[in-house]
């Protein structure tokens, strides 16, 4: 009986063991596996366009992009030297393949003198960030500034701005695409999954006949 109890024993205890193994193997398995997504390249191919496509293009203008710089396309860590560090996709996918469609346009909150030597950074003599505008640009209210895209061009049909702070688009809601705010994750992908949306606006006639139906999107971020 005795024998029977220890045998009992040792066997819950190996089952017990054996359980905690199993689960701590599985732990490691799904952590491994979440980082194997995380950091998967998204990739997103562009095809040539069909007959119907491109005559569909050419009976519309042609895009505007204009894109902020900090917490939208980089951070900037400021520890005596000014360091700013690349959202990821930013050079070259996203901002190479953008440029194919849209005319770009650089449209920070931020200082000339700073805006001007990021976004240099960025163009990398690549001639594709020529037109820029800076705080001088915004119009200041309640002590936030505020990017009118009229000062960009006159006809807002073919505007989008590309901003993580919905502040600075207040004047232009039906123009913009709302995006999380960058500061460091590596594995952050929110750039290149606006590839697929933004090839499909420069179709329309009117850019706010989409975006005004994202409004909902704004204050998620």
């Amino acid at each position: 009986m005795l024998k029977t109890r220890q045998c009992l024993l040792g066997i819950r205890t190996f089952l017990g063991v054996t359980s905690r193994i199993w689960g701590f193997i599985m732990y490691i398995l799904r952590k491994h596996l979440r980082t194997i997504i995380q950091y998967q390249t998204v990739r997103y191919d562009t095809l040539p366009l069909s007959p119907i496509s491109r005559n569909r293009l050419n009976a519309v203008k042609r895009k505007i992009l204009v894109l902020d710089l900090d917490e939208t396309l980089i951070h900037s860590h400021h520890d005596g030297v000014l360091r700013p560090t690349v959202r990821p996709g930013t050079p070259p996918d996203f901002i190479l393949k953008v440029s194919q469609w849209y005319e770009l346009v650089v449209f920070t909150a931020s200082m000339e003198i700073y805006g001007s030597a990021v976004a240099d950074k960025l163009d990398n003599n690549r001639n594709i960030l020529k037109r820029r505008y800076y705080r001088q640009h915004c119009t200041l209210d309640l002590g936030s500034y505020i990017k009118d895209l009229s000062v960009v061009h006159d006809d807002l049909s073919s505007i989008v701005i590309l901003d993580n702070s919905p502040g600075a688009y207040r004047s232009h809601p039906d123009n913009a695409i709302p995006i999380k705010s960058w500061f460091s994750d590596p594995s952050d992908t929110a750039l290149l999954n606006l590839l697929p949306m933004l090839d499909a606006l420069r179709f329309t006639a009117d850019v706010r006949s989409v975006l005004s139906r994202n409004l909902h999107q704004h204050r998620l971020w």
